[in-house]
């Protein structure tokens, strides 16, 4: 079975399944009227009697059927290729964010020595007897790669509660 048995192409551009995201089983209409049942009470009155009106048992449930399944999260569940291909959108995304804050890290923490070589006052500047080199490259480091391990975590939640609300919806 080839890729393209799984996906249309229209002008030379794949699409993917029209009936991605649509229910698979048709849903009972929500405002269904609540099914009365008449019961009994007792002999009936002679027609001269003030009439009462029948009891009558309203019934607001009925039967439990079947959740409808998402096409998307069967797509998932059997790991057909569309549910790679969504799995892999997902671990793109977060890549993403894993190299663009890898770059942001070494971007500042690269850019430091060129600053210390390109300006020998900046480099001879001491913050309570230590040089101020050795405090940027020596401590510097770890509450930065703390502040972004944070943040990408964050990121990374996100990619995921937005992937999880696209299967759900």
């Amino acid at each position: 079975m080839t890729q393209d048995d799984y996906f249309r192409k229209i002008g030379g551009v794949r699409e993917p399944d029209p009936t991605l995201g649509k229910n698979l089983r048709q849903r009972r209409s929500p405002h269904q009227p609540a099914e009365v049942e008449t019961v009994s009470s007792g002999p009936r009155p002679e027609p001269e009697q003030h009439l009462r009106p029948r009891r009558q048992r309203v019934v607001l449930s009925g039967p439990k059927q079947p959740s409808s399944v998402l096409r998307a999260r069967v797509e998932l569940e059997e790991q057909t290729s569309w549910g790679e291909l969504l799995i892999k959108d997902l671990v793109k995304a977060q890549l993403r964010s894993a190299v663009l804050l890898a770059l942001l890290v070494l971007v500042i923490l690269g850019s430091l020595p060129a600053a210390f070589y390109l300006s020998p006052q900046f480099a001879a500047v001491n913050v309570l007897g230590v040089p101020l080199p050795w405090l940027l490259l020596g401590v510097l480091p770890f509450p930065l790669l703390l502040g972004v391990g944070i943040w990408y975590n964050r990121l990374a939640e996100r990619h995921e509660r937005a992937f999880v609300a696209m299967i759900e919806n």
